[in-house]
């Protein structure tokens, strides 16, 4: 796969702008990257904020009979997103939040990916905190520069991300999901964490972390012991 890298100044939103792209073929491997969006969009539809100096690009992955499930491509993402902030800023310690929230180690959200299904493409979407922080109501976040870190310019983090991508994709294919929910389990929160999980039709569940199921689902232990299934929501740490 041959990685192809494009910049603007401005734009709404690179995951829009390449849906729209990728459902007239463009390729696996390119990479989009704005200076500001001013539309950008997480998870559920929401608004994220997208002022200059930190890191907004999205990129497309094309599907084979033979891939994972294309929602366990989060756990593809937040592998990569892990490698880079590692190898940028060696010095800050991250975690991931299931499915693939970056956190710093004191919980602030310092990441957010979207992934976004366009026929037998999906669009991966990321944005890294690198110099200021957006206010989410009701969550921490952070950024390279308040941890003290200078950090790379966003186009060089990029490129650092991209290497990281190509890599990780090319282990969830030829060695499936498994291999990378033992690597991500690494970096996440630890069996027996406390978690509470919204999920999409506003019902609340609190519970003990228990690990994965085969399909990459977050298996939450309840107060009667039971162990619920979590395929979509938002998780929080307690």
């Amino acid at each position: 796969m041959s990685l192809v890298f494009e910049e603007v100044a401005l734009t709404g939103s690179t995951n829009a702008d390449l849906v729209q792209r990728a459902a007239v073929g463009a390729p696996e491997g390119l990479w989009l990257r704005a200076d500001v969006q001013d539309g950008g969009r997480g998870r559920l539809g929401r608004s994220w904020e997208s002022p200059g100096g930190n890191l907004f690009a999205s990129t497309i992955v094309r599907l084979q009979p033979s891939d994972p499930q294309a929602p366990t491509l989060a756990f593809v993402a937040a592998l990569a997103v892990r490698d880079t902030l590692h190898q940028i800023a060696p010095e800050c310690a991250v975690q991931i939040k299931w499915p693939n929230d970056i956190l710093s180690a004191d919980g602030a959200k310092i990441c957010g990916i979207l992934l976004e299904r366009t026929g037998e493409a999906v669009v991966i979407g990321i944005g890294i905190n690198l110099t200021s922080s957006p206010d989410i109501p009701g969550r921490a976040t952070t950024d390279l520069h308040k941890l003290g870190i200078l950090p790379p310019h966003p186009q060089a983090v990029t490129e650092i991300l991209a290497a990281n991508m190509a890599s990780w994709l090319m282990r969830w294919r030829q060695y499936g999901l498994q291999a990378l929910t033992s690597e991500w389990q690494k970096f996440a929160h630890p069996v027996g964490t406390a978690l509470s999980v919204q999920l999409p039709d506003g019902t609340r569940e609190d519970g003990l972390y228990a690990g994965l199921n085969a399909e990459g689902a977050l298996q939450l232990r309840l107060a009667d012991g039971t162990i619920h299934a979590i395929h979509a929501a938002d998780v929080f740490l307690v």
